[in-house]
């Protein structure tokens, strides 16, 4: 259970693997992670609520004793902290890193061999393991009404599972080599879903168990599906790891567990042994229910859309097992920890993956998708003028591949501009790039394309525009954060606030309809005209200019997921020549709140007080 049999400085160390979440729940408390809530708590809007707040002050782990309307105990705020997350395979980390340096260039081995003369073993020794004899999560049945119904907002449909296991298998290359395991949320209660009997499978755009869906359409095959809950902590993680081509899923969670993945089958339905609940069932072709709203990650509710249905078959689980649930809202949030250990893990494959990006950051506080910083390399014509080029073609290539194509706002900078450059030292990458954009050359549009389903900024579900700001060159001002001499703004428009150097917020009129916010935008840069506004190149209208100004956070939020790139880009003297829009003044943002977007996540302020009496009787 986490014990460490000889020094971490002999390769060949051995520790005992955590065999179930219990024993990670365990090591947590003897290490001073974990808070135990021994009165009964209600998994409507409160356990959500002591998890954001337990987050929010960098607690420990939680582990909820009684659940009103469940037998079964639940924890959350696992991976709470990078430290904690850090501290949960502090004994695997580092192999299953030498693992992927391997992957990027096998030729290390015979440079330095020392240091990776256990990563075959490590990768080896992972793969799945069929066992039948010894299941522990086949040790008692139950229902889907029994389960924690944690709700965690408001405005939520009903209960979901936050943290599931989907595995699915490939009907024309069945095994667990070439299963799909992800994590897509479950919507186990609420909406026209038959109780005990249906829940509903939300799953997005480049996801791969679309392939396994499109695949089951067209066969005359039941499409089964096992939803996995807890385990060892690495088998959450593993299910929302973009994985390297080639490595399944099952195989990196037994080399982040330092165990292998245990799986048996009954009844037709893959098992994962060690799991704490696994619900079977058959996803129904061709049928659709309401699933939705739900809290989600970038701060806002995604709204009720159709979405695929699985019947349930049989409710296992294990010997007082825990239920493994997270809430999420705007970030950060729990599920940062996870952003953070796939970044130690993947950034020796990114100029694999991308060849000619030196970095790729996946901005967390705009929700992950809408925000992309990348730094590149530009070798096309280096005795010519200095400007965008190979780093052009790296912006398509990140826009062309899975995940990072949901981008919406990606900036990226060419290294030989500042070698030091840092995508994750965020105000500096700002600086960087705005010191040196040129708004008349640098905006390259995508339009009428796919962006992120929970992204409700553009035209249409799954639907919007893209931009890339693609930087490079001298530096051609200094940002300031002061407002010209008998600076003056148009009626309407009130309250500047400088977010960083060079960021300007401004409080605009309420966004009713696109034609007069489209001649608001139009006004304010007619008559932002005669100011001299070099030092301040990018410009934001706000609903709250005091708000957005706050924090960092705070801007990284509200100025990229508010905005639809194409339709929400003004400019201040703008211009369209063949087909290509810039301006020679500031730019500038829409980032109002619109009609059509989600609602954004409010704390029921009851449940919000309660928790904080609640907690208020605990020391952490």
């Amino acid at each position: 259970m986490g014990q460490k049999c000889c020094s971490s400085q002999d390769s060949t160390f051995v520790f005992m693997a955590y065999s179930s979440l219990r024993d990670a729940v365990r090591d947590l408390e003897r290490n001073g992670m974990l808070l135990r809530i021994r009165e009964e708590v209600d998994p409507n809007l409160e356990m959500a609520e002591i998890h954001r707040q337990m987050y929010n002050r960098q607690g420990p782990a939680i582990l909820y004793e009684r659940v009103k309307g469940s037998p079964f105990q639940a924890v959350s705020n696992l991976y709470g902290t990078f430290q904690q997350t850090e501290f949960l395979f502090r004994h695997t980390l580092e192999r299953v890193k030498r693992v992927v340096e391997l992957k990027k260039d096998p030729a290390v081995f015979f440079k330095k061999p020392g240091p990776y003369l256990s990563a075959p073993l490590t990768a080896i020794s992972a793969l799945p393991l069929h066992n039948p004899f010894s299941v522990p999560v086949a040790y008692g049945a139950t229902t889907v009404g029994q389960l924690p119904q944690i709700k965690s907002w408001p405005m939520d449909g009903g209960a979901f599972v936050t943290l599931p296991q989907v595995f699915t298998e490939d009907p024309e290359m069945p095994g667990a080599m070439h299963s799909n395991l992800g994590m897509y949320r479950i919507q186990i209660s609420g909406n026209d879903y038959v109780p005990d009997e249906e829940v509903g499978l939300h799953y997005q755009i480049h996801r791969g168990i679309g392939v396994h869906h499109e695949k089951y359409n067209r066969l005359d095959k039941p499409f089964r599906c096992s939803i996995f809950v807890g385990g060892p902590p690495s088998h959450a993680f593993a299910a929302i790891m973009p994985m390297p081509e080639g490595l399944s899923e099952l195989t990196f969670a037994g080399m982040l567990a330092g165990r292998r993945f245990r799986y048996s089958r009954r009844d037709g339905y893959v098992l994962s042994n060690d799991a704490d609940f696994v619900i079977t069932g058959e996803i129904v072709k061709n049928l659709k229910k309401p699933e939705g709203p739900f809290g989600d990650h970038l701060g806002y509710y995604s709204l009720t859309h159709d979405f695929p249905v699985m019947r349930v078959h049989k409710v296992f689980h294990r010997k007082d097992p825990l239920w493994h649930f997270t809430a999420v809202g705007r970030p950060p949030a729990e599920d940062s920890s996870f952003g953070w250990l796939i970044h130690e893990l993947v950034a020796p494959l990114t100029p694999q993956e991308f060849p000619g990006l030196k970095e790729l950051h996946a901005v967390d506080a705009s929700g992950v998708h809408p925000l992309l910083l990348a730094i590149g390399h530009e070798r096309y014509m280096p005795f010519r003028e200095r400007v965008p080029e190979e780093i052009l073609t790296i912006a398509n290539r990140i826009l062309g591949s899975g995940q990072t194509s949901l981008a919406k706002f990606l900036f990226i900078a060419a290294s030989d501009d500042n070698p030091n450059l840092d995508t994750h030292d965020i105000p500096h990458f700002f600086q960087h790039v705005l010191e040196r954009v040129d708004w008349s050359r640098d905006l390259h549009f995508q339009t009428r394309t796919t962006i992120d389903t929970l992204d409700y900024s553009g035209t249409g579900w799954n639907e919007g525009s893209k931009v890339v700001v693609a930087c490079r060159g001298e530096k051609r001002r200094t940002l300031k954060a002061e407002l010209p001499p008998n600076f003056t703004l148009p009626a309407g428009f009130t309250d500047p606030q400088f977010c960083l150097p060079g960021v300007l917020a401004i409080q605009a009129p309420a966004f009713a309809a696109d034609a007069p916010a489209r001649e608001q935008a139009e006004q304010l840069c007619r008559a932002l005209e005669p100011f001299d506004l070099q030092h301040v190149p990018l410009i934001l209208l706000v609903d709250d200019s005091r708000f957005t100004a706050a924090t960092l956070n705070n801007f990284l939020w509200v100025a990229f997921t508010r905005a639809n790139p194409g339709h929400d880009t003004y400019g201040v003297r703008a211009f369209t020549e063949f087909k290509h829009w810039g301006c020679h003044g500031p730019l500038v943002l829409d980032s109002r709140k619109k009609p059509h977007h989600a609602p954004e996540l409010v704390v029921d302020p009851q449940v919000q007080q309660r928790v904080e009496q609640l907690l208020s009787r605990y020391s952490f």
